[in-house]
């Protein structure tokens, strides 16, 4: 087992921290790059791990980029080239780049779906394709308009629809995470807010964001959420937890209020954006309790915290309350 260590914060109880981080970092790739960082994950059914980074280049525009190890932490096996680019020709919405990935396999389809951030002329909307192989992928094109991000898809219908997790935003309004319903992966409507960010100097006042897939449980669907507090030197993104109905994801069942993972270690705290933990992939191991979560630090690399999955829900159950429409600036749960 590698060793690991918690590097402070409230979560240092639940997520520990690779002492090989930072495990995936721009002198590392193949060809010249500027940072890689927030990172989809996957694992395959060879049992490695798959991770789909964020690529900035030296123009400051970003591509995907595929890494494969057995062990999911060492002998990162990296592709030679992009693994997915932008093709403004066909896709003008992607004339800024692609971004932030996150990674569902869907059994009906017997495909990953790959949700991604689409930085158009008229900002950040959500794109989607899917891949049996992260060789070959079929473009299915934005299915969110700007500005939208923070997207992912539940890996199962409900009452036949797909179900999709994801930030819409408007200037000067909050941020919050909503849903979204398809028949058929093209055509999304049935819109409503799940969460909402807190007011005030709340840790996830004003701005939200779902971090990695929601993941099942037999509890519910846990959602590790980023939240983002604007403070004097700059904003810090840290991670929240919230638990949603297995056969109704529109229903919070539990909000933490406290942030779990925040910014503590030198890779985290400086970089090309400070104070950035900003997870988009993970894993669970066969063992059905060993999480894996796979972020990005600074906005410069990709690092990796490992926690118990059982231990996560259990802390929620302890410190988590159910949602409450009341005034979330005096520290209600809001659904």
């Amino acid at each position: 087992m590698h060793p690991e260590h918690s590097g402070g914060g409230i979560g240092r109880a639940l997520f520990r921290r690779s002492e090989l981080n930072p495990i995936l970092s721009a002198d590392q790739w193949p060809y010249p790059v500027n940072a890689v960082f927030n990172a989809g994950a996957v694992r395959l059914q060879s049992g490695e791990t798959l991770l789909l980074a964020r690529v900035e280049d030296m123009r400051g525009l970003s591509h995907l980029c595929a890494a494969r190890s057995d062990d999911g932490l060492t002998n990162w096996r990296i592709d030679p080239a992009p693994t997915l680019v932008p093709k403004p020709a066909s896709h003008p919405e992607e004339i800024w780049g692609i971004e932030d990935p996150r990674i569902t396999f869907m059994p009906e389809l017997e495909e990953y779906a790959v949700v991604f951030t689409a930085y158009s002329r008229s900002g950040p909307g959500v794109s989607l394709a899917l891949t049996s192989d992260f060789d070959t992928f079929e473009r299915k094109g934005m299915i969110q308009p700007p500005e939208d991000k923070d997207a992912a898809l539940f890996p199962r219908r409900f009452g036949g629809r797909w179900a999709l997790i994801h930030r819409p935003s408007a200037v000067g309004r909050p941020a919050d995470i909503w849903l979204s319903f398809s028949p058929d992966l093209k055509h999304w409507g049935d819109f409503q807010t799940v969460m909402q960010a807190r007011h005030g100097a709340w840790w996830d006042a004003n701005k939200i964001g779902i971090s990695v897939p929601p993941i099942e449980t037999p509890e519910g669907w846990l959602v590790l959420y980023h939240g983002v507090k604007v403070t004097a030197a700059g904003s810090l993104y840290r991670v929240g937890l919230a638990l949603l109905a297995l056969d109704d994801p529109r229903r919070v069942l539990l909000r933490g209020d406290e942030w779990v993972f925040g910014p503590a270690e030198p890779y985290e705290k400086a970089g090309d954006v400070a104070d950035v933990v900003f997870p988009c992939g993970s894993t669970v191991a066969d063992d059905g309790d060993t999480l894996r979560l796979y972020y990005g630090a600074a906005d410069t690399c990709i690092c990796v915290a490992t926690a118990s999955l059982k231990g996560v829900i259990e802390w929620l159950k302890e410190h988590g309350r159910p949602p409450s429409h009341g005034a979330l600036g005096g520290g209600l749960a809001g659904g």
